[in-house]
C-alpha cells in the first residue's frame, strides 16, 4: 500500500476531528466557483472548507467574544496564524479569516481555532449494549446486526439514513457478529488487512486504529449530510471515536 501524502492525512484528520467533536449538518456550496463544505448548527456556520486538489482553505469568522478568547491565547499559536489573524478585516458580523491548510502542523493550529469558535457538542454513544467486532466497530449499532439490539422500527430509520449517505438501497444482509454462528463472513477488507500482517483481528495491530479499519464514510467533499445521518450512518463504523 502506497504511503499517504501529507494532504491525504490532513483530509482524514479533518473529517475525524469535525465529526468526532461536533454534531453538525454538512452543507455543500460554492465560494467564488470553488466547491466548499459548510459545517452548520441550524443557520450558523461554524466552519466552511473550500476544497482544492492539493489543499483546503478553512474559513472561520470570529465574533467579539471569540476574538477576545483568541487574543488571550495568541501566544499558543504559530506566528503565521497570528499574523493572518492580525491582518484579517473585521466586518460588522465578525473577523473573517481564510487559512490555507495543506499540512498537519497548520491543521493542529486551526483545530484550536475551531475549538474557540465552538465547544464540542458530540455526545458519546451509550455502551450499555456495546458489542464489538474484530475490527473494533460497534456491531450493536450496525444496521446488519441480528443480535437483538436494534428494533425493526429503528432499523427502518437506519435504512433511510444509510441510503442517503451511501446511495445504496439494499440493507437486507444480517450478521450476528464475528466468530458467532450467524457470522455473515469470515473475511472482510479490515480482517484481510490484519491477517496479512499476522494478526487475528484489527485491534491487535500496532497501527490500529487506521484508515483501513474505518468502514464509515470518510470523505470530505461537497455533499449534503444531516447531523443525525452522520451520527447513525457513519460513526458506528469508525473505530475508537465518538465514544464508541
Amino acid at each position: 500500500m502506497s504511503e499517504k501524502t501529507e494532504f491525504q492525512k490532513v483530509s482524514e484528520e479533518t473529517v475525524r476531528f469535525m465529526r468526532g467533536k461536533y454534531a453538525l449538518d454538512e452543507v455543500p456550496g460554492k465560494y467564488y466557483g470553488i466547491d466548499c463544505l459548510k459545517f452548520r448548527q441550524g443557520k450558523k456556520t461554524i466552519l466552511s472548507v473550500n476544497i482544492h486538489e492539493d489543499h483546503y482553505d478553512f474559513q472561520i469568522i470570529y465574533g467579539k467574544a471569540e476574538r477576545e478568547k483568541f487574543e488571550a491565547r495568541r501566544d499558543e499559536f504559530p506566528q503565521s496564524i497570528v499574523e493572518l489573524y492580525d491582518k484579517a478585516h473585521t466586518y460588522h458580523d465578525g473577523k473573517w479569516m481564510l487559512i490555507r491548510v495543506d499540512n498537519l502542523e497548520t491543521l493542529e493550529a486551526v483545530k484550536k481555532m475551531i475549538l474557540i469558535k465552538k465547544k464540542p457538542n458530540r455526545k458519546p454513544f451509550s455502551k450499555e449494549n456495546a458489542f464489538y467486532g474484530k475490527c473494533g466497530h460497534r456491531c450493536d449499532l450496525c444496521i446488519h446486526f441480528s443480535g437483538g439490539t436494534i428494533s425493526e422500527e429503528f432499523r427502518k430509520e437506519l435504512e433511510e439514513r444509510l441510503t442517503r449517505v451511501y446511495n445504496i438501497t439494499d440493507w437486507s444482509m444480517r450478521c450476528s457478529g464475528c466468530s458467532t454462528p450467524g457470522w455473515h463472513t469470515k473475511s472482510c477488507e479490515q480482517l484481510d488487512c490484519a491477517a496479512e500482517k499476522g494478526f487475528a483481528d484489527c485491534v491487535s495491530c500496532e497501527q490500529y486504529p487506521c484508515s483501513n479499519a474505518t468502514a464509515g464514510y470518510a470523505k470530505l467533499e461537497a455533499k449534503s449530510m444531516l447531523a443525525d445521518d452522520v451520527t447513525w450512518a457513519i460513526l458506528p463504523y469508525v473505530p475508537y471515536q465518538y465514544g464508541n
